[in-house]
């Protein structure tokens, strides 16, 4: 039995796969950028900022910022070198399978589903608000029961837009990842020139006096603020999901993700700063604190440009957030662990037309019909557990005779790796008691499946 549980794929084999079960390989390092930045520059920088200063970090949310992104960017390191020497799709799923055995790799996709399911949800609930406040600025009124976060107490009983752009970016996926990043890079374009018209005007209207007290709770503050806005840093793994799409991996992957990084702990401190330095971060605790803050300032025009970029921004985080879910679908299915549906690839479009639309509709059901707001910590759970094991798995993969010589890796091995394990156990540690929970149940679950379905109808079985 332990053997089966933990059978491994060969890396030789793997690399070698052709035919129908072969994505195309159509993006540079340039795409895999944009799609990074596309993926976490949403929710994180128009939201996020603005409840975490109010309940946890103060003005010293900048420094919860840095602290999640260096977590990541370790992990990003991390996964750079898996994906440098293991250029296929599925992410910490597929990195899992290789070194640690199948069961490990099902709990950690299993995982994963979580976090692009949930987010993707979550993200479209938002997007939902943004929407409405917008054309509420046009005098445009969506009927208050078909457009808000599932609450019958509340008058509303389904939120149509959420599932009407699931729905939509479900189809631009489908038509093929070349289309879609196209799509993307105009998206992140405007999304980014919106962030940066906030934080030009907004340095105007700063008052030093609202950064005191800088870190008014203290240490304690800052960390269970790193841990929250690690939401923030959500969709950089996605991109190690394109793998089996780009051409040079070994070379383009590294500076997708790294770079992806980068650009967006630049934009998320710099906001930071000017946010809380416009407002003081006690009358921050508001849905839309970057439109509020230019509002507050009599800058109602680019309060309103700034509605319209977070509904453009969190727009291309659905779809790579969709993008990395089908892709891990996919890699699953491929894998016998799920039903073949999942991994087979339109004879036009080459993408996996099928699975995309299981996971648009269970996700668009989610959005519609379910209260998402205590399940964004389970998010979390979820892709620091994927961390932790790529983390983990670069010790093994280092010692794994089948990885050819070359590509990226991580420096100051094996201090590096070690230290992105530690840091994300730590960040998980941060979380809540009914989060442990919720996970656990979540795994008994997908333990079961694998158990009755998985483990039998695996490739690896035959």
């Amino acid at each position: 039995m332990k053997i089966k549980l933990f059978r491994k794929k060969n890396v030789r084999k793997l690399l070698m796969q052709k035919g129908d079960v072969q994505l195309k390989k159509t993006m540079g390092a340039f795409d895999l950028i944009l799609l990074g930045v596309g993926a976490i520059v949403g929710t994180g920088i128009f939201i996020l900022p603005g409840t975490v200063a109010s309940e946890h970090s103060g003005p010293a949310i900048v420094f919860s910022f840095i602290i999640a992104a260096i977590v990541c960017a370790l992990a990003g390191m991390c996964y750079s070198e898996f994906a440098s020497a293991v250029p296929v799709t599925g992410s910490a799923y597929t990195y899992s399978y290789i070194v640690f055995g199948e069961v490990i790799a099902w709990l950690v996709g299993w995982a994963l589903l979580l976090e692009y399911g949930l987010a993707t949800a979550a993200v479209a609930t938002g997007w939902s608000g943004y929407l409405s406040s917008l054309l509420a600025g046009f005098n445009i009124e969506i009927p208050h029961a078909i457009s808000g976060p599932f609450s019958p107490e509340n008058g509303t009983y389904i939120n149509l837009p959420a599932i009407f752009i699931v729905l939509v970016i479900g189809y631009l996926l489908t038509l093929g990842i070349k289309e879609s990043t196209r799509f993307n890079t105009i998206m992140v374009g405007i999304k980014v020139t919106v962030i940066l018209l906030f934080i030009i005007v907004g340095i105007f209207y700063v008052e030093p006096p609202n950064w005191t007290p800088f870190m008014p709770f203290g240490m304690s503050g800052v960390l269970s603020g790193a841990a929250l806005v690690f939401f923030a840093y959500l969709g950089f793994d996605a991109v190690s999901s394109a793998a089996e799409e780009v051409k040079n991996p070994q070379r383009n992957m590294p500076i997708g993700i790294i770079g992806s990084l980068f650009i967006c702990t630049l934009l998320y401190v710099a906001v930071s700063l000017v946010l809380t330095g416009m407002v003081p971060y006690t009358s921050l605790n508001v849905s839309d604190p970057v439109s509020y803050a230019m509002q507050l300032a009599h800058q109602s025009w680019i309060a309103g440009i700034i509605s319209l970029g977070a509904v453009v921004g969190m727009m291309t985080v659905i779809l790579v957030m969709m993008y990395g879910g089908t892709r891990l679908l996919y890699a699953i299915g491929r894998d016998g662990l799920l039903p073949k549906v999942m991994s087979e690839i339109h004879p036009k479009y080459k993408t996996p037309v099928k699975n995309t639309w299981i996971f648009a509709t269970m996700i668009a059901c989610c959005a519609g019909f379910i209260p998402l707001d205590k399940l964004t910590e389970l998010v979390n759970m979820g892709t620091l557990i994927a961390f932790t094991i790529v983390s983990i798995g670069i010790i093994w993969l280092r010692k794994n005779k089948d990885i050819t010589a070359g590509g990226f890796k991580v420096p100051f091995y094996p201090i590096l790796p070690i230290l992105s394990f530690v840091m994300c156990i730590f960040l998980i540690s941060q979380l809540s008691f009914h989060t442990w929970i919720a996970c656990g149940i979540w795994f008994l679950i997908g333990l079961t499946v694998y158990l009755i379905y998985g483990k039998w109808h695996s490739v690896m079985e035959k």
